[in-house]
């Protein structure tokens, strides 16, 4: 009944709320994009996606439709790798940033295991910074991670702005320098929070530093200082700074998925990982609501 190349658009233009960025994303024109999510409309007899011309959201109907177009894709795949006998083998070194700590990323990762018994997947949880330098070493095979700005490189599992956050009843001093909570280098979010803060003249220092985000959570909690973060990720106890403390906008950040060198070994295993990442992408972050354009 439901096409799985329509469930798999849905699920890209779901994750990214823009039909341009599914398009890249799945190597197809917006044409086809917005003829496949009509397709599915049509099949479902339901609106999918509220749209205009600045902002794309799921509807109630499209919010259902996510957890039913995963589950058939799963089983989809799950058949097609049975009557087909293509089993998948070999090492697979897979590199997740730190920001994932907190998410359902281990879910992802089980029904993977479940799915192919025989690849032998090593974990490596780093910064964002050391795990493209991995990457580029040839020591990683995938991986999930934040893009630096200008970087050209890796397929966008989501976008999401960067905040301020800290403990409920922190109160800054306009007098004194911002506390910092960081990543040491090469943290993205570090060097991001440094350089804004830098192009407001506004005076820092460290106040904690850990290569650990439970470290900078405890760290923010105790009311140490502040810390740049995903505003779809704050973990529980942390709270957004408020505009009167005067920080600067940090921007943007994307969370991308990137392939190492092609070593025959892993490259099916790297893109069946892939493609579980990016179908369920969704148990990754909240929703968004506010579209990125279309």
């Amino acid at each position: 009944m439901y096409d799985p190349s329509h469930l798999r658009t849905f699920l890209s233009v779901a994750q990214t709320l823009s039909f341009t960025q599914a398009a890249r994303r799945l190597g197809l024109r917006q044409s086809t994009v917005s003829q496949h999510v009509r397709r599915l409309e049509d099949a479902t007899g339901r609106q999918l996606f509220s749209r205009d011309t600045h902002s794309v959201e799921l509807t109630e109907d499209g919010e259902a439709m996510l957890g039913f177009a995963r589950r058939i894709l799963e089983v989809h795949e799950q058949a097609t790798a049975f009557f087909t006998g293509t089993r998948l083998r070999g090492r697979l070194r897979f590199g997740a940033s730190e920001d994932f700590v907190l998410t359902r990323l281990p879910e992802i990762l089980e029904g993977f295991r479940h799915d192919h018994p025989e690849v032998d997947l090593e974990l490596t949880v780093e910064l964002s910074g050391t795990l493209h330098e991995q990457l580029a070493a040839g020591k990683l095979d995938l991986v999930l991670a934040k893009r630096r700005p200008q970087d050209p490189r890796g397929e966008p599992v989501w976008r999401d702005r960067l905040v301020w956050i800290g403990a409920e009843r922190l109160r800054l001093d306009p007098d004194r320098p911002v506390p910092l909570i960081v990543y040491p280098p090469p943290g993205i979010t570090r060097a991001l929070a440094i350089d804004a803060l830098q192009r407001q003249g506004r005076e820092w220092r460290v106040a904690c530093t850990s290569g650990s985000l439970n470290g900078l959570i405890a760290a923010a909690r105790a009311g140490l200082g502040v810390m740049a973060h995903s505003r779809g990720l704050v973990p529980p106890g942390l709270v957004r700074v408020p505009d009167r403390a005067g920080l600067p906008e940090l921007g943007r950040v994307d969370f991308v998925l990137v392939h190492g060198r092609r070593h025959p070994s892993a490259q099916g295993a790297a893109d069946a990982l892939a493609s579980a990442i990016l179908a369920g992408g969704d148990r990754l972050h909240p929703p968004q609501r506010a579209g990125l354009g279309r």
